[in-house]
C-alpha cells in the first residue's frame, strides 16, 4: 500500500508506484462491472432507468462503446431525492455516533484502495487517461475520505458572552439533502471531493455524473455500501445535464447544489437555482497564467509548463494554459517548450509509455480544432502541434499544441479551450505581467516563476486567482480550500472551508 503525505500532488503518480498495463484485454473484474453498469442506485437500491433508457459509454482512444449506461428520467430524480429526504430526516446517517461515521468513511478509503487497479482502468476507458494517472487518481481519492472522516468528531459549536440571565450557543448542523453534479475530467477524483465531505458533515446527497464518465461513481456507490453506509444516504442518478442535472437543480426538496464544470453551465444552475434558493457552491473554468520572470530557471519552467498544460489533455480546470513570459528570455524558453511539447508521448491510456491520452469525446476534439483555427485566424504563431495526432486513425488524438504572439484581444487568450493548447503571451516588466495575467473573467489559479522572494510574494498578493503556485504547478492537499475567483467559481472545496458549504449555523438562547 503506498502512502500519501498531508501534501501529495493528485497530478501524478506517487513515486514508487508502477503501474504495468500491457495490452488493451480487460482484467475479468472490470469486464462484469462494464457488463453489469447499466444500474441507477436509489435507497440502497440498483435499478435500471424507470423507462427503461440508456446511453452507451464510449471508449475515446477506440470510439467503441464499452457499457450501456442508465438515462434516469426527472421521476428518478424524484425518487432519488425523496430517499435522500427520508433518510435524511430519520436520522439514519446523521445521528449516528460520530465514531461509527468516522469507522465507515474510514472503511471507504480502504476499500477504494484495495480496487484501486480495476478503478483506474475503468476511469481510463471512460476519459481516456493513461492508466497509471488514473491509478493516482484513485489513492489521491481514498486520501479525500480519510482526511474527511478526520472532521466528523471536529465540527463544534461555540458558547457566546451573554447577560448573566441568558446562555447562547451555537450548532453546526448538516444541510441537508445535497444535489451534486460532477465533471468527466477526474470522474472519481471528482465525486470523492463532493461526496466524502457531504457524509462527513452528516448530509445525504444524490450524485448525477457527467454522461461522458459515468461509470466510476457506480463503482464508489457499491464501495460505499459495503462499508456501511445505509441505504437512502447516498444516491446515484446518471444522465445527460438537460434532463437528470436540470431536474436534479429544479427539485424543490433540495437543500443544496454542488457543481463542477464549465463557467456557462454553472451561471444556468445559479439562474436556476434561485427559484428554491439552494445553497450552492461552483467550481467553475479557468485560463489560468503562468508567468515566468527572467531569473527563473528556463529548462525546469519549460517542462512544468508543459505538464501544466497538456496533462490530462489539458482538460484540468487548473490547466496552465497561458504563459507568460518576459521578453528577454521569450526566445530561449520558447525553444525548450517546443521540445518539452514534443516530447509529450500521446498514446491510448493502457500504454504504459504514454503521457496523454485523447480528448474526452468528439464533441471535445472539435471544439480543439475549432479553437487552433481561431487562434491561426488571428494572427497566433503555431509553434507546434495544432493538427490530430500522428498514427490514430481511430480515437480522439491530438498533438499538444503551442501558439506564440498571443495577445491579451485575442479569443485564444480569453476564452477556455480545455484540451491541449498552450498560448505564449509576452510582457517587458512586472507591471504589464501582472495586468496580462489579470486580464480574462477567470480567477481559478495562477503560477509564478521567480528566484526573487520579495517579487513572489508582491506579485502572488496581486493576482486575481483563487490558488497561486510559486515555482511550482499543480500541487493540491485535502487541507487546502480550493476554488475561483471571478467566473471560476463561488465557494471553496476541501479543506476546513469545507464546513462552510455542507454546514449552516443554528443559535439558541435560553433564558436562565
Amino acid at each position: 500500500m503506498t502512502r500519501l503525505t498531508r501534501a501529495h500532488r493528485v497530478m501524478e503518480p506517487p513515486r514508487g508506484v508502477r503501474v504495468t498495463v500491457a495490452t488493451r484485454t480487460l482484467p475479468a473484474d472490470v469486464e462484469e462491472f462494464l457488463l453489469g453498469a447499466g444500474v441507477i442506485v436509489i435507497d440502497g437500491e440498483e435499478r435500471p432507468a424507470s423507462d427503461g433508457g440508456t446511453f452507451d459509454a464510449v471508449d475515446p482512444a477506440t470510439e467503441e462503446p464499452t457499457a450501456a449506461v442508465p438515462q434516469a428520467t426527472p421521476d428518478d430524480v424524484d425518487a432519488a431525492v425523496a430517499a435522500a429526504r427520508r433518510a435524511f430526516d430519520d436520522g439514519r446517517w446523521r445521528d449516528l455516533h460520530p465514531t461509527q461515521r468516522v469507522k465507515t468513511l474510514l472503511k471507504v478509503a480502504d476499500l477504494i484502495e484495495r480496487d484501486a487497479e480495476p478503478l483506474a482502468w475503468v476511469d481510463m476507458l471512460d476519459h481516456g487517461k493513461p492508466q497509471k494517472h488514473a491509478y493516482a487518481e484513485m489513492l489521491s481519492a481514498a486520501a479525500c475520505f480519510r482526511y474527511f472522516a478526520g472532521w466528523v468528531d471536529k465540527m463544534y459549536g461555540n458558547t457566546i458572552p451573554s447577560a448573566a440571565d441568558r446562555f447562547i450557543y451555537s450548532l453546526r448542523e448538516p444541510v441537508g439533502v445535497c444535489g451534486q453534479i460532477i465533471p468527466w475530467n477526474f470522474p472519481f477524483l471528482m465525486a470523492a471531493w463532493k461526496v466524502a465531505p457531504a457524509l462527513a458533515f452528516g448530509n445525504t446527497l444524490v450524485l448525477k455524473p457527467a454522461e461522458q464518465t459515468p461509470l466510476s461513481a457506480l463503482w464508489m456507490f457499491r464501495l460505499l455500501a459495503e462499508a456501511g453506509v445505509p441505504p437512502g444516504v447516498a444516491n446515484l442518478v446518471q444522465g445527460v445535464g438537460e434532463i437528470t442535472g436540470a431536474a436534479l437543480v429544479a427539485h424543490p426538496d433540495v437543500d443544496k447544489i454542488a457543481f463542477t464544470g464549465s463557467t456557462e453551465v454553472g451561471m444556468a444552475i445559479m439562474r436556476a437555482s434561485a427559484d428554491h434558493l439552494h445553497k450552492v457552491t461552483l467550481e467553475l473554468g479557468g485560463k489560468s497564467p503562468n508567468i515566468v520572470f527572467p531569473d527563473a530557471d528556463i529548462a525546469t519552467v519549460a517542462k512544468r509548463a508543459a505538464f501544466a498544460i497538456f496533462y490530462n489533455a489539458g482538460e484540468v480546470c487548473t490547466a496552465g494554459s497561458r504563459l507568460v513570459v518576459d521578453a528577454k528570455i521569450h526566445d530561449q524558453l520558447l525553444d525548450e517548450l517546443r521540445v518539452a511539447s514534443e516530447k509529450t508521448t500521446v498514446g491510448p491510456g493502457w500504454d504504459p509509455d504514454s503521457r496523454m491520452g485523447p480528448v474526452v469525446n468528439q464533441k471535445q476534439y472539435d471544439r480543439v480544432e475549432s479553437y487552433v483555427a481561431i487562434a491561426r485566424a488571428e494572427g497566433a504563431e503555431l509553434v507546434t502541434g495544432g493538427e490530430r495526432a500522428d498514427g490514430f486513425d481511430r480515437g480522439f488524438f491530438y498533438r499538444p499544441t503551442v501558439f506564440d504572439g498571443v495577445t491579451p484581444a485575442m479569443r485564444i487568450a480569453q476564452e477556455e479551450v480545455f484540451g491541449p493548447v498552450l498560448v505564449v503571451q509576452t510582457y517587458e516588466d512586472e507591471e504589464e505581467a501582472i495586468a496580462i495575467a489579470n486580464s480574462t473573467p477567470f480567477g481559478l489559479a495562477s503560477g509564478v516563476w521567480t528566484r526573487d522572494l520579495g517579487r513572489a510574494h508582491r506579485v502572488a498578493r496581486r493576482l486575481q486567482a483563487g490558488t497561486v503556485w510559486v515555482n511550482t504547478w499543480g500541487e493540491f492537499s485535502d487541507s487546502v480550500s480550493f476554488g475561483g475567483y471571478k467566473q471560476s467559481g463561488s465557494g471553496r472545496e476541501l479543506g476546513a472551508d469545507a464546513i462552510e458549504a455542507y454546514t449552516q449555523t443554528k443559535h439558541v438562547w435560553i433564558a436562565t
